[in-house]
């Protein structure tokens, strides 16, 4: 069995690995409350209806995508984990379909995924005014009848990763790589109020290199993570003015087209113990992200266009964890410090603006942002002869000041923002000998459709959610403003072992 097995661990080294489940190692940057539906979250967790705990809890259906060098010792065996979210009130939906296999040898381990992802827009009119949504269809308002591109986005995620034990001792060394087509990103449509037509299309690209101890009561990993995002969108506004001349309202089109891009390097350093006290782990994780973002797209909630810049963010989480008999309690707290600096660049007409005071090339208006944002996260699971319960709840407090100097006009702005999500869960697992059975559910509160005071604008339903790959990075024109929205996340998987 060796050789055949090392065989397929060696050619797995050519698909793809996109950390679809991966916590912690992708710090997300948002200045805006996007409501979270969970388009990245294709393949299962033992720990997503326990709220998502992992720094004291090991996860070996999910250990291996974040870490490749984390798949040491994990079980041979295929999975499928079909994935559905909403959002309320009918404003969008995404469906996804992952299947993947785990490979175990005596040396080398390794892994294998492919999911198909449908997201789905939702057909209508309405104007946010800083407040309740109305739907509406005046002369003027609506646009063309939405295309099947422009209400379904279609997904490819594949995915891969190889692994190897070094030696007799007790360190792992694993490699993976990632691709990911993309017809639509969940939450863009949200923030090009008025748009008509959004097309997108773009992908994701993430290269893991990990490496793991697993000692009798340590355990210790690192992981260097490189992640690429590059993203097109091409917007359609329809505006209507009135002609002195024709003495006639006349409608115009315009295209918009914009570029988004994110490239971050991450690196992460985890510890766990088990305690002298029977049951007891406590575990540690530190984490950085270097983020430059080349393109920022222009999008309408914003006052700046064509504005690039970079993001250092930290991670610092504690967590623990009790197991007696047939319950596991666990706990995790995470301080995300974050710096974020964006700027937009002096053309020629800032420069004629700024008389004289600007050089072509020169920072027009600078954007320093500084985050606190905490994140807190706990789960229990309980277990009943072949059936275990869970429960969890995942707390996320984001908070940041921006300060603005806008060197054309002269002036300097502070604005202060903050916001809480909360997202419980629950689970059940049946565990039979040939198979496992697996249902985790959550939904997240607190946030929905972003505005600033004083918006009275034309919004298509947006599709909102944010995962660990995309970051939603922009500065407000004005003290924001929230219409609350709930996202309901579905995941049944079925896991068959290959004993």
């Amino acid at each position: 069995m060796e050789h055949p097995l090392r065989s397929i661990a060696l050619a797995l080294v050519s698909f793809l690995l996109l950390s679809f489940t991966a916590e912690g190692q992708l710090i997300p940057v948002r200045t805006v409350p996007v409501a979270s539906g969970d388009q990245f979250r294709l393949l299962p967790s033992q720990s997503m209806g326990m709220g998502g705990v992992h720094y004291a809890v090991d996860d070996s259906l999910a250990d291996g995508w974040s870490n490749p060098a984390k798949g040491v010792g994990v079980e041979a065996a295929f999975i499928g984990s079909p994935t559905f979210y909403g959002i309320s009130q009918r404003r969008g939906a995404g469906r996804s379909f992952p299947v993947a296999g785990l490979f175990s040898g005596s040396e080398w381990f390794g892994g294998a995924m492919m999911a198909l992802q449908q997201v789905e827009n939702t057909d209508g009119s309405e104007i946010f005014w800083g407040g309740p949504t109305i739907d509406v269809c005046c002369w003027g308002c609506c646009g063309p009848q939405r295309t099947l591109a422009e209400t379904f986005g279609r997904n490819l995620y594949v995915g891969g990763y190889v692994g190897r034990s070094l030696g007799e001792g007790p360190w792992s060394l694993g490699f993976g790589l990632s691709a990911a087509a993309l017809d639509a990103m969940d939450g863009v449509d949200l923030l090009y109020a008025g748009a008509d037509r959004i097309e997108q299309s773009g992908t994701i690209g993430d290269l893991r290199v990990g490496v793991h101890k697993d000692g009798p009561r340590d355990r210790l990993s690192f992981l260097v993570a490189h992640n690429r995002v590059s993203m097109e969108h091409d917007v359609t506004f329809t505006e209507s003015f009135w002609d002195d001349s024709l003495m006639v309202v006349v409608t115009d089109r315009r295209l918009e087209l914009n570029e988004d891009k994110t490239r971050t390097w991450a690196a992460q350093a985890e510890w766990n113990r088990e305690l002298a006290t029977p049951g007891w782990r406590v575990g540690l994780s530190g984490t950085v992200n270097y983020k430059s973002h080349p393109k920022i797209p222009n999008y309408t909630i914003q006052n700046i266009p064509r504005d690039p810049g970079n993001t250092w963010a930290y991670e610092l989480g504690f967590g623990f964890s009790v197991t007696q008999r047939s319950s596991t309690f666990a706990l995790d707290v995470a301080l995300q410090p974050i710096w974020s600096n964006t700027w937009q660049v002096a053309d020629t007409s800032d420069v004629t603006a700024s008389g004289g005071r600007l050089r072509v090339g020169d920072r027009s208006i600078e954007n320093d942002f500084f985050f606190t944002n905490v994140a807190m996260r706990t789960g229990l699971s309980h277990r009943v002869d072949k059936v275990a319960l869970q429960l969890g709840l995942d707390v996320r407090s984001y908070d940041y000041t921006l300060d603005q100097t806008d060197r054309v006009e002269q002036t300097v702005r502070d604005q202060s923002e903050s916001w809480i999500e909360w997202s419980p869960s629950f689970g059940v697992v049946y565990s039979l000998p040939s198979l496992d059975i697996r249902y985790a559910a959550r939904v997240t509160t607190g946030t929905g459709r972003p505005g600033t005071r004083g918006d009275v604008f034309l919004a298509e339903p947006a599709l909102e959610s944010l995962s660990s790959g995309a970051d939603f990075i922009l500065a407000p024109d004005g003290p924001l403003t929230l219409e609350d929205a709930r996202v309901t996340t579905h995941q049944i998987s079925v896991r068959l072992p290959v004993r």
